[in-house]
């Protein structure tokens, strides 16, 4: 078996943020040579979070929603402040992007079959940034013959 590693680093501009990464990750099943296996796209912070979904700003926007409904913060661009988490008396302002991080999850595996990733006609890669401004590690890894 063989694998390939790729390490992205995003600094967003705002708090939270949508990142459409599905080319980033073809390009690394095409640099690994791999024909039939798998890659892992796993975010390396635990308020960040990996998904597969539709690219479509309506569906963007309804997953924000429902972010901010399940695991109140401040806005997108800090504009107001969230609930006080236990977690901020730790210093930290951050309680909502660790409860955002369970429930979009941190990683994903993609199949690859005949050296491309095998997903279905609408499904995209992204990645979710819930407590940016700061530098985060995503990788990228593809395994497999």
């Amino acid at each position: 078996m063989k694998s390939h590693t790729r390490y992205l680093t995003f600094n967003t501009r705002k708090r939270r943020e949508l990142a459409r990464i599905t080319d980033e990750v073809a390009s690394v099943v095409e640099e690994s040579g791999i024909e039939e296996g798998m890659v892992l796209v796993s975010a390396m912070h635990i308020t960040a979070g990996v998904f597969i979904n539709d690219d479509e700003p309506g569906l963007h926007a309804d997953i924000e929603d429902w972010l901010q409904k399940l695991a109140p913060g401040p806005a997108a661009d800090d504009s107001r402040s969230g609930p006080d988490y236990r977690h901020h008396r730790s210093g930290e302002d951050n309680g909502d992007a660790h409860l955002k991080n369970l429930l979009i999850g941190h990683q994903v595996i993609v199949p690859i079959t005949k050296g491309r990733l095998d997903v279905g006609p609408w499904q995209q890669v992204f990645y979710y940034e819930f407590d940016g401004r700061r530098p985060k590690r995503l990788v990228i890894k593809a395994m497999g013959e």
